[in-house]
């Protein structure tokens, strides 16, 4: 295995500080509804693809994430986008070490991100699609508030933020209301990223108590989600956020569907990304209205023995349109 790439000292001279670039890939599909992240698990837990760049055998960091995808699944993605690079101090806690490093190097991680219309084939031990929402279960909406919201979650970060004193107690307050939603606020759902971030500092999440070596707030995995190894799920938060907001000025959303499909499969695979339900109607025009669809004069009586029209990607709008997205509505709380 490819010793990580290792650079850098610390203002003092006399100090080194090495610097372990790593790689990590998100690849998402949607699959019976469900959106779909591809995981690996190692002898450390579960986590997304990644591993060390070799500058001596990646001419660049695409080349290298891409390697490491394909040995760890044997999955080959299609189109990869760079995502984020995470390089926050203390972001590796426990401290982790790549192949070749050591637990003491600083860690910089490139995240990429590849959409495909459907989960491919995994054959490699320890590799399988996983549903996203097994990560965040507070993020889908799609069958109303999750059982947990104003159960368990809001009040365990409505007691962490008292916990604080004056403007600090104000400041954690505004950030829970924003992130989720409450009181002049709206849910957004790209702030996939805040609300497991505010969860993690108020310690509502297990990889905040395996970084303290403490116990979480009066919650179990299952009821916070599945963790994962390192700062994989705030990874994976990131592309979340990421993706469903591209939603609404690229046309991502064809990447993620095949080349024939009905309108209500559309509208089911964009809910399942942004996490609730939308009005069949209102999606039906603004999606006709995109005009990114074209019928294909076929029908099908899939759907309660009525037939329902196919449509597939219109491609010359989507050349002329490459900067529009989907008029996605707001959740309402």
């Amino acid at each position: 295995m490819a010793k990580p790439s290792k650079t850098a000292r610390s203002a003092d001279a006399n100090i080194a500080t090495d610097v372990a670039i790593g790689l990590n890939a998100v690849l998402a599909a949607v699959e019976d509804e469900q959106p779909k992240v591809l995981c690996v698990q190692s002898e450390d837990g579960l986590g997304l693809p990644y591993g060390p760049f070799d500058p001596e055998r990646h001419r660049t960091f695409e080349i290298g994430v891409r390697e490491w995808v394909e040995r760890q699944t044997q999955v080959t993605p299609g189109f990869i986008e760079q995502l984020y690079t995470f390089g926050d101090k203390g972001r590796e806690a426990p401290a982790a070490a790549l192949a070749g490093g050591a637990v003491t190097d600083r860690v910089i991680s490139v995240g990429y991100l590849a959409l495909a219309p459907a989960p491919a084939d995994v054959n490699a031990p320890g590799a399988g699609w996983r549903n996203w929402y097994g990560f965040f279960p507070w993020e889908d909406w799609r069958n109303g508030e999750p059982p947990m919201f104003q159960s368990q979650i809001i009040p365990a970060l409505n007691a962490w933020a008292a916990r604080s004193k004056g403007a600090a107690a104000e400041q954690a307050q505004l950030r829970i209301s924003r992130a989720f939603g409450l009181g002049e606020f709206h849910w957004e759902e790209e702030r996939t990223l805040d609300r497991y971030e505010v969860m993690y500092e108020a310690g509502l999440v297990v990889e905040a108590a395996r970084d303290r070596g403490a116990a979480t707030q009066g919650t179990n995995q299952q009821e916070t989600g599945v963790a994962m190894i390192s700062d994989h799920r705030r990874i994976l938060a990131t592309a979340i956020g990421r993706l469903r907001g591209k939603l609404k000025y690229r046309p991502v959303i064809f990447d993620m569907i095949g080349p024939a499909f009905t309108l209500l499969q559309l509208q089911r695979t964009v809910e399942a990304i942004v996490g609730f339900s939308f009005h069949k109607q209102n999606f039906r025009r603004s999606v006709e209205k995109s005009g990114f669809v074209e019928p294909t004069g076929k029908t099908t009586g899939e759907f309660g023995g009525r037939p329902a029209g196919i449509f597939r990607v219109n491609r010359e709008a989507l050349k002329d349109r490459a900067a529009g997205g989907l008029s996605i509505p707001r959740l309402r709380l």
